[in-house]
């Protein structure tokens, strides 16, 4: 599963930077030019996702949820020019334990 780490770094910046796009159009006055690499992002984030190294897609989802809770918030700082505050960061932390349980766990032998 940590070979999925890049993986899921990487669909969490197409899957923010295509959610970014529609924002930037419907609530920054943007083009709808804007759409066009968004929807590009989001495809490339859902094809991704299903290269996840799992047995389950709601499991590889829910663990790629906590990476992508970080990811969002790296980008509040980095794009948007907010920096997390300890509340943003302790929800993060929180969702990256969960994560690592839900990659980590030990799991039954079918």
């Amino acid at each position: 599963m940590l070979s999925s780490l890049p993986t899921s770094l990487a669909a969490a910046v197409l899957e923010i930077g295509g959610c970014f796009a529609f924002w930037a159009w419907l609530r920054m006055d943007r083009s709808a030019w804007w759409l066009v690499p968004g929807v590009a992002c989001l495809v490339g984030f859902a094809w991704l996702l299903t290269r996840i190294d799992a047995v389950h897609a709601g499991r590889a989802y829910a663990a790629y949820g906590g990476i992508y809770i970080a990811c969002s918030l790296a980008w509040l700082w980095a794009v948007e020019g907010a920096r997390p505050d300890r509340w943003d960061l302790l929800g993060a932390a929180i969702c990256l334990i969960g994560a690592a349980v839900i990659l980590f766990g030990p799991r039954a032998s079918a």
